[in-house]
Protein backbone atom coordinates (compact mmCIF):
# COMPACT_ATOMS: atom_id res chain seq x y z
CA UNK A 1 0.00 0.00 0.00
CA UNK A 2 2.67 2.48 -1.12
CA UNK A 3 1.94 6.18 -1.60
CA UNK A 4 4.26 7.78 -4.16
CA UNK A 5 4.69 11.51 -3.58
CA UNK A 6 6.89 13.60 -5.84
CA UNK A 7 8.10 17.19 -5.63
CA UNK A 8 8.31 19.62 -8.55
CA UNK A 9 9.31 22.87 -6.83
CA UNK A 10 11.56 23.84 -3.96
CA UNK A 11 11.03 27.60 -4.20
CA UNK A 12 9.23 30.34 -6.15
CA UNK A 13 11.30 30.40 -9.33
CA UNK A 14 12.39 26.77 -9.47
CA UNK A 15 12.72 24.89 -12.77
CA UNK A 16 9.56 25.62 -14.73
CA UNK A 17 9.43 22.36 -16.68
CA UNK A 18 9.76 20.20 -13.55
CA UNK A 19 5.97 19.74 -13.37
CA UNK A 20 5.94 18.15 -16.82
CA UNK A 21 9.03 16.05 -15.98
CA UNK A 22 7.47 14.69 -12.83
CA UNK A 23 4.06 13.97 -14.34
CA UNK A 24 5.48 12.17 -17.39
CA UNK A 25 8.70 10.63 -16.05
CA UNK A 26 7.38 7.89 -13.78
CA UNK A 27 4.65 6.66 -11.47
CA UNK A 28 3.15 9.11 -8.97
CA UNK A 29 0.06 9.32 -6.79
CA UNK A 30 0.58 12.89 -5.58
CA UNK A 31 2.70 15.74 -6.92
CA UNK A 32 3.66 18.51 -4.51
CA UNK A 33 5.14 21.93 -5.05
CA UNK A 34 6.72 24.15 -2.40
CA UNK A 35 6.75 27.81 -3.46
CA UNK A 36 7.00 29.63 -0.14
CA UNK A 37 9.89 30.91 1.92
CA UNK A 38 10.38 33.78 4.33
CA UNK A 39 11.50 36.12 1.56
CA UNK A 40 8.68 34.94 -0.73
CA UNK A 41 6.04 35.94 1.81
CA UNK A 42 7.40 39.49 1.81
CA UNK A 43 7.43 39.58 -2.00
CA UNK A 44 3.83 38.34 -2.15
CA UNK A 45 2.84 40.88 0.50
CA UNK A 46 4.25 43.71 -1.60
CA UNK A 47 2.45 42.31 -4.67
CA UNK A 48 -0.83 42.35 -2.79
CA UNK A 49 -0.33 45.96 -1.72
CA UNK A 50 -0.38 46.88 -5.41
CA UNK A 51 -3.13 44.43 -6.39
CA UNK A 52 -5.45 42.91 -3.75
CA UNK A 53 -6.25 40.01 -6.12
CA UNK A 54 -2.56 39.01 -6.19
CA UNK A 55 -0.59 37.32 -3.43
CA UNK A 56 -0.08 33.86 -4.93
CA UNK A 57 2.65 32.24 -7.05
CA UNK A 58 1.70 33.07 -10.62
CA UNK A 59 4.34 30.67 -11.93
CA UNK A 60 2.29 27.74 -10.65
CA UNK A 61 -0.79 28.91 -12.52
CA UNK A 62 1.22 28.99 -15.76
CA UNK A 63 2.61 25.52 -15.06
CA UNK A 64 -0.94 24.22 -14.69
CA UNK A 65 -1.85 25.26 -18.24
CA UNK A 66 -0.27 21.96 -19.20
CA UNK A 67 -0.07 20.30 -15.78
CA UNK A 68 -3.81 20.04 -15.13
CA UNK A 69 -4.34 17.94 -18.23
CA UNK A 70 -1.33 15.72 -17.59
CA UNK A 71 -2.38 15.12 -13.99
CA UNK A 72 -5.94 14.31 -15.06
CA UNK A 73 -4.73 11.79 -17.65
CA UNK A 74 -2.53 10.02 -15.11
CA UNK A 75 -4.77 10.25 -12.05
CA UNK A 76 -2.24 12.27 -10.05
CA UNK A 77 -3.41 14.58 -7.26
CA UNK A 78 -1.63 17.95 -6.91
CA UNK A 79 -0.93 19.60 -3.55
CA UNK A 80 0.83 22.97 -3.34
CA UNK A 81 1.34 25.93 -1.05
CA UNK A 82 1.48 28.25 -4.08
CA UNK A 83 -1.63 29.99 -2.71
CA UNK A 84 0.68 32.09 -0.55
CA UNK A 85 -1.34 34.98 0.88
CA UNK A 86 -4.36 34.31 -1.31
CA UNK A 87 -5.15 30.59 -1.65
CA UNK A 88 -8.81 31.30 -2.46
CA UNK A 89 -7.72 33.58 -5.30
CA UNK A 90 -5.46 30.92 -6.79
CA UNK A 91 -8.18 28.27 -6.42
CA UNK A 92 -10.61 30.51 -8.35
CA UNK A 93 -8.01 31.10 -11.07
CA UNK A 94 -7.44 27.34 -11.36
CA UNK A 95 -11.17 26.69 -11.71
CA UNK A 96 -11.32 29.21 -14.51
CA UNK A 97 -8.33 27.56 -16.18
CA UNK A 98 -9.84 24.07 -15.85
CA UNK A 99 -13.11 25.30 -17.40
CA UNK A 100 -11.17 26.89 -20.26
CA UNK A 101 -9.35 23.59 -20.85
CA UNK A 102 -12.54 21.54 -20.55
CA UNK A 103 -11.24 19.50 -17.62
CA UNK A 104 -13.43 18.19 -14.75
CA UNK A 105 -10.77 19.12 -12.21
CA UNK A 106 -12.03 19.38 -8.61
CA UNK A 107 -10.22 22.12 -6.75
CA UNK A 108 -10.12 22.80 -3.01
CA UNK A 109 -8.11 25.07 -0.81
CA UNK A 110 -7.01 25.49 2.80
CA UNK A 111 -7.19 28.77 4.69
CA UNK A 112 -6.94 30.13 8.21
CA UNK A 113 -3.20 30.71 8.35
CA UNK A 114 -3.56 34.44 7.62
CA UNK A 115 -3.71 36.25 10.97
CA UNK A 116 -4.66 39.86 11.69
CA UNK A 117 -1.89 42.31 10.79
CA UNK A 118 0.09 43.73 13.67
CA UNK A 119 3.22 45.79 14.31
CA UNK A 120 3.09 47.21 10.79
CA UNK A 121 3.49 43.79 9.20
CA UNK A 122 2.56 43.24 5.56
CA UNK A 123 1.58 39.68 6.38
CA UNK A 124 1.24 37.53 9.49
CA UNK A 125 0.86 33.83 8.82
CA UNK A 126 0.71 30.82 11.10
CA UNK A 127 2.23 27.55 9.92
CA UNK A 128 -0.59 25.01 9.62
CA UNK A 129 -0.27 21.23 9.44
CA UNK A 130 -1.57 18.65 7.01
CA UNK A 131 -5.08 17.99 8.36
CA UNK A 132 -6.77 20.49 6.04
CA UNK A 133 -5.04 18.98 3.03
CA UNK A 134 -6.16 15.50 4.10
CA UNK A 135 -9.77 16.70 4.43
CA UNK A 136 -9.72 18.20 0.93
CA UNK A 137 -8.33 15.01 -0.59
CA UNK A 138 -10.88 12.90 1.28
CA UNK A 139 -13.62 15.06 -0.28
CA UNK A 140 -12.36 14.16 -3.75
CA UNK A 141 -10.13 17.14 -4.57
CA UNK A 142 -7.80 16.71 -7.53
CA UNK A 143 -5.88 19.89 -6.67
CA UNK A 144 -5.38 21.28 -3.16
CA UNK A 145 -4.06 24.83 -2.77
CA UNK A 146 -2.82 26.08 0.59
CA UNK A 147 -1.36 29.20 2.06
CA UNK A 148 1.33 29.03 4.73
CA UNK A 149 1.51 25.44 5.88
CA UNK A 150 4.72 23.80 7.01
CA UNK A 151 6.76 22.54 4.10
CA UNK A 152 6.41 18.98 5.39
CA UNK A 153 2.60 19.32 5.56
CA UNK A 154 2.51 18.91 1.78
CA UNK A 155 3.51 15.30 2.51
CA UNK A 156 1.88 14.65 5.89
CA UNK A 157 -1.53 15.75 4.55
CA UNK A 158 -1.65 13.24 1.67
CA UNK A 159 -0.23 10.54 3.96
CA UNK A 160 -2.94 11.13 6.59
CA UNK A 161 -5.58 10.87 3.88
CA UNK A 162 -4.14 7.81 2.17
CA UNK A 163 -3.30 5.72 5.24
CA UNK A 164 -6.07 6.96 7.51
CA UNK A 165 -3.69 7.93 10.31
CA UNK A 166 -5.30 9.56 13.32
CA UNK A 167 -3.83 12.60 15.08
CA UNK A 168 -2.06 10.39 17.64
CA UNK A 169 -0.23 8.20 15.12
CA UNK A 170 2.91 10.01 16.18
CA UNK A 171 5.57 7.66 14.81
CA UNK A 172 3.87 7.36 11.44
CA UNK A 173 3.33 11.13 11.19
CA UNK A 174 6.92 11.76 12.23
CA UNK A 175 8.15 9.50 9.45
CA UNK A 176 6.08 11.47 6.95
CA UNK A 177 7.46 14.76 8.35
CA UNK A 178 11.02 13.55 7.81
CA UNK A 179 10.19 12.42 4.27
CA UNK A 180 8.50 15.76 3.65
CA UNK A 181 11.54 17.65 4.89
CA UNK A 182 13.74 15.71 2.48
CA UNK A 183 11.40 16.44 -0.45
CA UNK A 184 10.63 20.10 0.28
CA UNK A 185 13.70 21.63 -1.34
CA UNK A 186 13.45 19.65 -4.55
CA UNK A 187 16.77 18.74 -6.09
CA UNK A 188 18.74 19.44 -2.92
CA UNK A 189 17.86 15.80 -2.10
CA UNK A 190 19.11 14.48 -5.45
CA UNK A 191 22.57 16.00 -5.73
CA UNK A 192 21.85 19.72 -5.92
CA UNK A 193 24.04 21.93 -3.71
CA UNK A 194 25.82 18.77 -2.53
CA UNK A 195 29.17 19.03 -0.76
CA UNK A 196 30.67 16.04 -2.58
CA UNK A 197 29.33 16.99 -6.01
CA UNK A 198 32.64 16.27 -7.77
CA UNK A 199 32.15 12.54 -7.48
CA UNK A 200 28.86 12.54 -9.39
CA UNK A 201 27.11 13.92 -12.46
CA UNK A 202 24.79 16.50 -10.94
CA UNK A 203 24.49 18.87 -13.90
CA UNK A 204 20.71 18.45 -14.08
CA UNK A 205 19.45 16.52 -11.07
CA UNK A 206 15.98 15.04 -11.21
CA UNK A 207 13.37 15.94 -8.61
CA UNK A 208 12.82 13.60 -5.66
CA UNK A 209 10.10 11.04 -4.98
CA UNK A 210 9.14 9.54 -1.61
CA UNK A 211 7.57 6.09 -1.49
CA UNK A 212 5.67 6.19 1.80
CA UNK A 213 4.44 3.14 3.69
CA UNK A 214 1.71 2.68 6.28
CA UNK A 215 4.21 2.37 9.15
CA UNK A 216 5.69 5.80 8.38
CA UNK A 217 8.85 4.51 6.74
CA UNK A 218 9.76 5.80 3.30
CA UNK A 219 12.16 5.32 0.44
CA UNK A 220 13.60 8.45 -1.18
CA UNK A 221 14.26 8.00 -4.88
CA UNK A 222 13.76 9.76 -8.23
CA UNK A 223 12.26 8.96 -11.60
CA UNK A 224 14.24 6.48 -13.75
CA UNK A 225 16.74 8.06 -16.11
CA UNK A 226 16.82 11.48 -14.43
CA UNK A 227 20.11 13.09 -13.44
CA UNK A 228 21.78 13.48 -10.08
CA UNK A 229 21.82 10.85 -7.37
CA UNK A 230 20.09 9.78 -4.20
CA UNK A 231 22.33 8.33 -1.51
CA UNK A 232 22.62 8.53 2.24
CA UNK A 233 24.85 11.59 1.84
CA UNK A 234 22.38 13.64 -0.19
CA UNK A 235 19.53 12.66 2.15
CA UNK A 236 21.60 13.43 5.26
CA UNK A 237 22.50 16.82 3.83
CA UNK A 238 18.85 17.74 3.32
CA UNK A 239 17.84 16.40 6.73
CA UNK A 240 20.32 18.84 8.30
CA UNK A 241 19.13 21.79 6.22
CA UNK A 242 17.43 24.49 8.32
CA UNK A 243 16.99 22.19 11.31
CA UNK A 244 18.40 22.42 14.80
CA UNK A 245 18.22 19.89 17.61
CA UNK A 246 16.82 16.42 18.02
CA UNK A 247 13.22 17.66 18.29
CA UNK A 248 11.80 18.93 14.99
CA UNK A 249 8.50 20.50 16.01
CA UNK A 250 5.49 20.96 13.76
CA UNK A 251 1.73 21.38 14.03
CA UNK A 252 1.05 17.68 13.32
CA UNK A 253 3.78 16.06 15.40
CA UNK A 254 7.24 16.62 16.85
CA UNK A 255 9.62 14.36 14.97
CA UNK A 256 12.72 13.06 16.73
CA UNK A 257 15.60 13.53 14.31
CA UNK A 258 17.87 11.59 16.65
CA UNK A 259 15.90 8.43 15.83
CA UNK A 260 16.19 8.64 12.04
CA UNK A 261 18.00 5.73 10.40
CA UNK A 262 19.10 5.81 6.76
CA UNK A 263 19.82 2.69 4.72
CA UNK A 264 21.10 2.61 1.15
CA UNK A 265 18.60 0.15 -0.29
CA UNK A 266 19.95 0.23 -3.85
CA UNK A 267 21.05 2.67 -6.54
CA UNK A 268 19.19 5.97 -5.98
CA UNK A 269 17.12 4.44 -3.19
CA UNK A 270 17.52 5.43 0.47
CA UNK A 271 15.21 4.02 3.11
CA UNK A 272 14.20 6.23 6.05
CA UNK A 273 13.10 4.17 9.03
CA UNK A 274 12.88 4.13 12.80
CA UNK A 275 11.55 7.66 13.15
CA UNK A 276 9.81 8.29 16.46
CA UNK A 277 7.28 11.03 17.09
CA UNK A 278 5.83 12.94 20.01
CA UNK A 279 2.72 15.06 20.49
CA UNK A 280 3.05 18.49 18.85
CA UNK A 281 3.58 21.64 20.93
CA UNK A 282 0.51 23.66 22.01
CA UNK A 283 1.57 26.67 19.91
CA UNK A 284 2.00 27.32 16.22
CA UNK A 285 4.89 29.20 14.72
CA UNK A 286 3.86 32.38 12.93
CA UNK A 287 5.91 34.51 10.55
CA UNK A 288 5.63 38.31 10.47
CA UNK A 289 6.84 39.98 7.27
CA UNK A 290 7.17 43.75 7.35
CA UNK A 291 9.11 46.56 5.72
CA UNK A 292 12.14 47.45 7.81
CA UNK A 293 13.30 50.58 6.02
CA UNK A 294 15.41 51.46 3.00
CA UNK A 295 18.78 50.17 1.86
CA UNK A 296 21.41 51.19 -0.67
CA UNK A 297 24.66 49.65 -1.78
CA UNK A 298 27.71 50.85 -3.72
CA UNK A 299 30.64 48.62 -4.65
CA UNK A 300 33.90 50.48 -5.32
CA UNK A 301 36.68 48.82 -7.33
CA UNK A 302 40.23 49.20 -5.99
CA UNK A 303 42.93 48.10 -8.42
CA UNK A 304 46.64 47.35 -8.16
CA UNK A 305 48.86 48.71 -5.42
CA UNK A 306 48.03 50.19 -2.00
CA UNK A 307 44.62 48.54 -1.69
CA UNK A 308 44.31 49.11 2.06
CA UNK A 309 45.38 52.76 1.78
CA UNK A 310 42.90 53.38 -1.05
CA UNK A 311 40.12 51.84 1.06
CA UNK A 312 41.05 54.01 4.06
CA UNK A 313 41.01 57.18 1.92
CA UNK A 314 37.59 56.39 0.47
CA UNK A 315 36.05 55.57 3.85
CA UNK A 316 37.24 58.90 5.25
CA UNK A 317 35.93 60.85 2.25
CA UNK A 318 32.51 59.20 2.32
CA UNK A 319 32.27 59.69 6.08
CA UNK A 320 32.94 63.41 5.65
CA UNK A 321 30.30 63.61 2.90
CA UNK A 322 27.67 61.86 5.03
CA UNK A 323 28.34 63.61 8.32
CA UNK A 324 25.57 66.23 7.87
CA UNK A 325 22.82 63.69 7.14
CA UNK A 326 24.16 60.26 8.13
CA UNK A 327 22.11 57.09 7.61
CA UNK A 328 21.28 55.07 10.71
CA UNK A 329 23.61 52.27 9.63
CA UNK A 330 26.78 52.47 7.53
CA UNK A 331 28.70 49.27 6.88
CA UNK A 332 31.92 48.71 4.94
CA UNK A 333 33.40 45.40 3.78
CA UNK A 334 36.67 45.02 1.87
CA UNK A 335 36.91 41.81 -0.18
CA UNK A 336 40.51 41.16 -1.21
CA UNK A 337 39.84 39.50 -4.54
CA UNK A 338 43.07 40.98 -5.96
CA UNK A 339 46.24 39.04 -6.74
CA UNK A 340 49.82 40.31 -6.94
CA UNK A 341 51.31 40.67 -10.43
CA UNK A 342 47.90 39.77 -11.86
CA UNK A 343 47.53 38.87 -15.57
CA UNK A 344 44.18 40.72 -15.93
CA UNK A 345 42.85 43.97 -14.53
CA UNK A 346 39.91 42.19 -12.91
CA UNK A 347 42.15 39.80 -10.98
CA UNK A 348 44.25 42.79 -9.89
CA UNK A 349 41.22 44.39 -8.25
CA UNK A 350 39.57 44.27 -4.83
CA UNK A 351 35.99 45.23 -3.99
CA UNK A 352 35.02 47.70 -1.27
CA UNK A 353 31.32 47.38 -0.48
CA UNK A 354 29.32 50.15 1.19
CA UNK A 355 25.87 49.31 2.58
CA UNK A 356 23.64 51.90 4.23
CA UNK A 357 20.23 51.61 5.89
CA UNK A 358 17.71 54.04 7.27
CA UNK A 359 13.94 54.48 7.62
CA UNK A 360 14.25 57.70 5.61
CA UNK A 361 14.67 56.86 1.90
CA UNK A 362 16.36 60.23 1.32
CA UNK A 363 19.25 59.29 3.62
CA UNK A 364 20.08 56.14 1.67
CA UNK A 365 19.24 57.60 -1.74
CA UNK A 366 20.31 61.06 -2.77
CA UNK A 367 22.68 61.51 0.18
CA UNK A 368 24.68 58.36 -0.55
CA UNK A 369 24.49 58.68 -4.33
CA UNK A 370 25.83 62.21 -4.15
CA UNK A 371 28.65 61.20 -1.84
CA UNK A 372 29.75 58.42 -4.20
CA UNK A 373 29.39 60.30 -7.52
CA UNK A 374 31.08 63.49 -6.35
CA UNK A 375 34.26 61.56 -5.51
CA UNK A 376 34.68 60.22 -9.05
CA UNK A 377 37.53 62.63 -9.85
CA UNK A 378 38.67 63.37 -6.33
CA UNK A 379 39.58 60.12 -4.61
CA UNK A 380 41.94 57.18 -5.07
CA UNK A 381 43.67 56.48 -8.40
CA UNK A 382 41.63 54.22 -10.64
CA UNK A 383 38.31 55.16 -9.02
CA UNK A 384 35.26 53.39 -10.44
CA UNK A 385 32.24 51.41 -9.25
CA UNK A 386 30.67 48.17 -10.43
CA UNK A 387 27.36 49.92 -11.19
CA UNK A 388 26.01 53.45 -10.90
CA UNK A 389 24.58 54.06 -7.42
CA UNK A 390 20.81 54.04 -7.32
CA UNK A 391 18.06 55.56 -5.21
CA UNK A 392 17.97 52.72 -2.73
CA UNK A 393 15.20 50.21 -2.19
CA UNK A 394 12.98 49.01 0.65
CA UNK A 395 14.10 45.99 2.60
CA UNK A 396 12.07 43.55 4.63
CA UNK A 397 12.23 42.06 8.08
CA UNK A 398 11.04 38.59 9.08
CA UNK A 399 10.13 37.90 12.68
CA UNK A 400 8.91 34.75 14.38
CA UNK A 401 6.13 34.62 16.94
CA UNK A 402 4.17 31.79 18.53
CA UNK A 403 0.41 31.69 18.94
CA UNK A 404 -1.86 29.16 20.69
CA UNK A 405 -2.98 26.58 18.15
CA UNK A 406 -6.55 26.83 19.45
CA UNK A 407 -6.69 30.49 18.38
CA UNK A 408 -5.84 29.79 14.72
CA UNK A 409 -8.70 28.67 12.46
CA UNK A 410 -7.76 25.77 10.19
CA UNK A 411 -10.35 25.52 7.45
CA UNK A 412 -10.64 23.18 4.49
CA UNK A 413 -12.75 24.64 1.69
CA UNK A 414 -13.89 21.52 -0.16
CA UNK A 415 -14.49 21.22 -3.92
CA UNK A 416 -18.21 21.86 -3.48
CA UNK A 417 -17.57 24.98 -1.40
CA UNK A 418 -18.35 23.38 1.94
CA UNK A 419 -16.20 24.76 4.75
CA UNK A 420 -14.82 22.19 7.17
CA UNK A 421 -13.19 23.37 10.40
CA UNK A 422 -10.32 21.17 11.56
CA UNK A 423 -9.88 20.51 15.28
CA UNK A 424 -6.64 21.14 17.11
CA UNK A 425 -4.61 18.06 18.11
CA UNK A 426 -6.17 16.35 21.13
CA UNK A 427 -2.84 16.16 22.96
CA UNK A 428 0.12 18.50 23.00
CA UNK A 429 3.55 18.43 24.58
CA UNK A 430 5.72 21.43 25.34
CA UNK A 431 9.18 21.41 23.81
CA UNK A 432 12.20 20.68 25.95
CA UNK A 433 15.83 20.20 24.94
CA UNK A 434 17.00 16.64 24.47
CA UNK A 435 20.09 15.82 26.55
CA UNK A 436 23.15 15.25 24.42
CA UNK A 437 23.78 11.57 23.76
CA UNK A 438 26.89 9.96 25.10
CA UNK A 439 29.95 10.72 23.02
CA UNK A 440 31.57 7.85 21.14
CA UNK A 441 35.02 6.74 22.33
CA UNK A 442 37.69 9.26 21.30
CA UNK A 443 39.78 8.35 18.28
CA UNK A 444 43.21 6.85 18.93
CA UNK A 445 46.12 9.25 18.95
CA UNK A 446 48.42 9.28 15.97
CA UNK A 447 49.97 11.47 13.28
CA UNK A 448 47.75 14.11 11.67
CA UNK A 449 47.78 16.20 8.50
CA UNK A 450 46.67 19.80 8.15
CA UNK A 451 43.96 20.14 5.53
CA UNK A 452 40.47 21.55 4.88
CA UNK A 453 37.72 20.03 7.02
CA UNK A 454 35.76 19.42 3.81
CA UNK A 455 38.22 16.80 2.62
CA UNK A 456 36.30 14.32 4.77
CA UNK A 457 33.20 16.16 6.06
CA UNK A 458 30.13 17.38 4.24
CA UNK A 459 28.08 20.38 5.34
CA UNK A 460 24.88 22.19 4.54
CA UNK A 461 23.69 25.49 5.97
CA UNK A 462 20.63 27.71 5.80
CA UNK A 463 18.54 30.39 7.47
CA UNK A 464 15.71 30.54 9.98
CA UNK A 465 14.79 34.19 10.44
CA UNK A 466 17.84 35.94 11.84
CA UNK A 467 19.49 32.66 12.87
CA UNK A 468 21.41 30.16 10.79
CA UNK A 469 22.35 26.53 11.08
CA UNK A 470 25.32 24.54 9.84
CA UNK A 471 24.97 20.77 9.75
CA UNK A 472 28.20 18.77 9.38
CA UNK A 473 28.34 15.05 8.73
CA UNK A 474 30.84 12.30 7.92
CA UNK A 475 30.40 8.86 6.39
CA UNK A 476 32.16 6.32 8.57
CA UNK A 477 32.05 5.47 12.28
CA UNK A 478 35.77 6.22 12.63
CA UNK A 479 35.27 9.69 11.15
CA UNK A 480 32.31 10.22 13.48
CA UNK A 481 34.45 9.49 16.54
CA UNK A 482 36.89 12.18 15.39
CA UNK A 483 34.24 14.72 14.38
CA UNK A 484 32.24 14.44 17.62
CA UNK A 485 35.34 15.10 19.74
CA UNK A 486 36.95 17.68 17.46
CA UNK A 487 34.24 20.01 16.21
CA UNK A 488 33.16 21.54 19.51
CA UNK A 489 31.45 24.91 19.90
CA UNK A 490 34.80 26.47 20.77
CA UNK A 491 36.48 25.03 17.69
CA UNK A 492 33.53 26.07 15.52
CA UNK A 493 33.89 29.67 16.72
CA UNK A 494 37.63 29.60 15.97
CA UNK A 495 37.03 28.33 12.45
CA UNK A 496 34.24 30.86 11.75
CA UNK A 497 35.32 34.08 13.52
CA UNK A 498 32.07 35.84 12.54
CA UNK A 499 30.34 33.64 15.13
CA UNK A 500 32.77 34.39 17.98
CA UNK A 501 30.46 36.79 19.83
CA UNK A 502 27.19 35.03 19.00
CA UNK A 503 25.30 32.27 20.78
CA UNK A 504 26.27 28.96 19.16
CA UNK A 505 24.59 25.70 20.15
CA UNK A 506 25.76 22.23 19.13
CA UNK A 507 23.40 19.29 18.66
CA UNK A 508 24.68 15.73 18.26
CA UNK A 509 22.89 13.33 15.90
CA UNK A 510 24.87 10.05 16.09
CA UNK A 511 22.52 8.06 13.83
CA UNK A 512 23.37 10.51 11.03
CA UNK A 513 27.02 10.84 12.12
CA UNK A 514 26.32 14.54 12.27
CA UNK A 515 26.68 17.63 14.42
CA UNK A 516 24.28 20.49 13.83
CA UNK A 517 25.16 24.01 14.94
CA UNK A 518 22.71 26.89 15.32
CA UNK A 519 24.05 30.45 15.33
CA UNK A 520 21.70 33.02 16.84
CA UNK A 521 21.47 36.43 15.22
CA UNK A 522 24.09 36.04 12.51
CA UNK A 523 21.58 37.08 9.82
CA UNK A 524 20.31 40.16 11.64
CA UNK A 525 16.60 40.61 10.91
CA UNK A 526 16.41 37.82 8.33
CA UNK A 527 17.11 37.26 4.66
CA UNK A 528 15.00 40.15 3.38
CA UNK A 529 17.04 42.63 5.41
CA UNK A 530 20.24 41.52 3.59
CA UNK A 531 22.28 42.24 6.70
CA UNK A 532 25.11 39.97 5.58
CA UNK A 533 27.13 39.24 2.47
CA UNK A 534 25.47 35.79 2.31
CA UNK A 535 22.01 36.78 3.63
CA UNK A 536 20.58 33.23 3.74
CA UNK A 537 23.75 31.57 5.06
CA UNK A 538 23.70 29.28 2.03
CA UNK A 539 27.51 29.11 1.87
CA UNK A 540 28.29 29.20 5.59
CA UNK A 541 28.83 25.44 5.56
CA UNK A 542 31.17 25.65 2.59
CA UNK A 543 33.22 28.33 4.35
CA UNK A 544 33.51 25.98 7.33
CA UNK A 545 34.58 23.10 5.05
CA UNK A 546 37.33 25.27 3.60
CA UNK A 547 38.91 25.95 7.00
CA UNK A 548 41.97 23.91 7.91
CA UNK A 549 42.04 21.38 10.74
CA UNK A 550 44.32 18.55 11.84
CA UNK A 551 42.93 15.28 10.48
CA UNK A 552 44.29 11.91 11.68
CA UNK A 553 46.19 10.17 8.91
CA UNK A 554 44.36 6.96 9.79
CA UNK A 555 41.14 8.50 8.44
CA UNK A 556 42.68 9.33 5.08
CA UNK A 557 43.92 5.98 3.87
CA UNK A 558 40.47 4.77 2.85
CA UNK A 559 38.94 8.13 1.95
CA UNK A 560 36.57 7.88 -1.04
CA UNK A 561 37.86 9.46 -4.23
CA UNK A 562 34.96 11.90 -4.23
CA UNK A 563 36.44 13.62 -1.18
CA UNK A 564 39.91 14.01 -2.67
CA UNK A 565 39.61 16.28 -5.73
CA UNK A 566 42.40 16.57 -8.26
CA UNK A 567 43.33 20.00 -6.91
CA UNK A 568 43.84 18.68 -3.36
CA UNK A 569 47.06 19.73 -1.56
CA UNK A 570 50.14 17.68 -2.29
CA UNK A 571 50.25 16.17 1.20
CA UNK A 572 47.08 14.17 0.51
CA UNK A 573 47.65 10.50 -0.35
Amino acid sequence: MTLRIGNASGFYGDRFDAVREMLTGGELDVLTGDYLAELTMLILGRDQLKDPSAGYARTFLRQMEEGLGLAHERGVRIVTNAGGLNPAGLADALRALAAKLGLPTRIAHVEGDRLPARDGALAVNAYLGGAGIAACLAAGADVVVTGRVTDAALVTGPAQWHFGWGPEAYDELAGAVVAGHVLECGTQATGGNYAFFRGHDVRRPGFPVAELHADGSAVITKHPGTGGLVDTGTVTAQLLYETAGARYAGPDVTARLDTVRLVQEGPDRVRIEGVRGEAPPPTLKAGLSRLGGFRNEVVFVLTGLDIEAKADLLREQVHDALVKNPPAEVRWELARTDRPDAPTEETASALLRLVVRDRDPEKVGRTVTGAAVELALASYPGFHVTAPPGKGAPYGVFETAYVPAAEVPHTAVLPDGTRQELPVPPKTLGLAPVPDPELPPPPPEGPTRRMPLGRIAGARSGDKGGDANVGVWVRTDEEWRWLAHTLTVGRFRELLPETADLTVTRHLLPNLRAVNFTIAGILGEGVASQARFDPQAKALGEWLRSRHVDVPEALLTGAPAATLPTDAPEELP
